[in-house]
């Protein structure tokens, strides 16, 4: 399909075409292949009480953290983290294979899921949430707790709540009051965070989605890849190239005229139900526009969301060490467990050294965040680490179980898949 198109597209481009005099023909081809597949979403019937923000200023959450550099969970993040694995283990990871079969978490699996309030996370309490200070910290140690149980699990689950935490971090009073309210309810919003685009080594600082402004409106165009919950989704935060101005964030109801989506499921992180967007010539309003368009607005969003991905593939290779050492321990051969033999006992450690240096490399990115200061040099060094170790771990987990670690019987090979998506995919989610 992907050389099709591509073959398509050149062909519409080639000087022949007008030689020809085939022009609108070639393009209507393009467009129709380009188009195939997509439908409207079909959970896009909720709608969004419009509120004015009268000058009213828009909640906005404290810095964290006394100036010293620890990060120690506190009281009450042992105890959400303590909560968060628990759910993970008992409801996530029972039902990860069979949901990474299906492409589809099941959504009374969601629900439980909304019910433990992940979209509060980063709200703050006076419009619904839970917090008073800033928690990327926070959510990043409930995001390592829901991927223990299950990554693609957890990226269905928590995307959501980025996009409360986006609008808690930059949305002005109008859009807080009109989106947060269906995002904190007992029956949550299906949000997510529209970032990636099909398009190889992709790059967030050039996008090829536009948004051009039409009078007061913006009209945006282009396809969204690995959207998680697509085919639910009710609300996007769309990532777009304002003309003469630079990327942006728009907050775009799925149920506008010329949403529409299909499903992609890739190697891994299948059951987050990963999706594209196509938004043809999908008209929004200014005011859909947050942070003001701001260049900072939108490189942070970006550097949040890798930190969401380090936070998963922390909890994805901590599964990987804790299902790899009892196995070691207890698998004979040639009359021995194979952990006394120094080459497996050997990259066991090893797994738990690049796993130690992720989760810390993660959480002073956060803590920088949450402090107010800049974390663009933590969170690049920690992504690299996350994708690179991240990746590896999963490969290791897959060699150490030898012909185990190949069939599905054992979780390794899903973990294995699921940790390769980590230095591939932006977006999804946020802290």
């Amino acid at each position: 399909m992907g050389l099709g198109l591509r073959a398509l597209g050149r062909f519409a481009g080639s000087d022949l075409v007008d030689r020809l005099g085939i022009r609108k023909q070639a393009e209507g081809v393009v467009y129709r292949a380009t188009r195939d597949g997509f439908r409207a979403v079909g959970a896009a019937n909720r709608t969004f009480k419009q509120v004015q923000g009268n000058g009213k200023k828009p909640a906005r959450l404290k810095p964290s953290g006394s100036g010293v550099f620890d990060l120690t969970p506190t009281d009450e993040q042992q105890m959400l983290m303590e909560a968060f694995r628990d759910f993970g283990a008992e409801r996530l990871r029972p039902n990860a294979l069979k949901a990474d079969e299906a492409a589809a978490a099941p959504k009374e699996l969601l629900a439980e899921a909304s019910e433990l309030g992940l979209t509060m996370l980063g709200v703050p309490e006076e419009l619904g949430g839970a917090v008073s200070e800033r928690s990327a910290v926070t959510t990043v140690l409930a995001a390592e707790a829901l991927a223990h149980g299950d990554l693609g699990l957890a990226v269905a689950a928590l995307a959501p709540a980025g996009v409360a935490t986006a609008l808690s971090l930059w949305g002005d009073a109008e859009q807080q009051g009109t989106y947060l309210p269906a995002l904190v309810a007992d029956d949550a919003a299906v949000a997510a965070f529209a970032l990636h685009e099909p398009s190889p080594l992709f790059d967030p600082f050039e996008l090829k989605t536009t948004a051009r402004i039409d009078g007061a409106d913006y009209v945006l165009s282009g396809v969204k890849a690995f959207v998680p919950r697509a085919a639910d989704a009710e609300l996007l935060l769309v990532a777009a190239r304002i003309a003469g101005h630079g990327p942006g964030l728009f907050l775009v109801e799925t149920k506008a005229e010329g949403v529409l989506t299909k499903t992609s499921p890739g190697m891994g992180a299948r059951a987050a139900g990963f999706g594209e967007v196509l938004l043809e010539e999908v008209r929004v309003p200014a005011r859909a526009l947050l942070g003001d368009g701001s260049p900072a607005v939108y490189a942070e969003a970006v550097r949040r969301a890798r930190l969401g991905w380090c936070a998963l593939a922390v909890g994805a290779a901590q599964a990987v060490l804790d299902y790899v050492i009892p196995y070691v321990n207890e698998r004979v051969a040639f009359g021995e467990p194979i952990s006394h033999r120094q080459s497996v006992a050997f990259a066991v450690s090893n797994i738990a050294i690049e796993l130690e240096g992720m989760r810390l490399t993660t959480l002073r990115a956060a803590a920088r965040a949450d402090a107010e200061k800049d974390f663009s040099r933590e969170t690049a060094l920690a992504r690299h680490l996350c994708g690179e170790k991240g990746s590896w771990i999963g490969s290791e987990g897959v060699q150490l179980l030898g012909g185990h670690g190949y069939i599905k019987e054992h979780p390794v090979e899903r973990w294995y898949r699921d940790l390769r998506a980590v230095g591939v995919v932006e977006g999804a989610l946020l802290v």
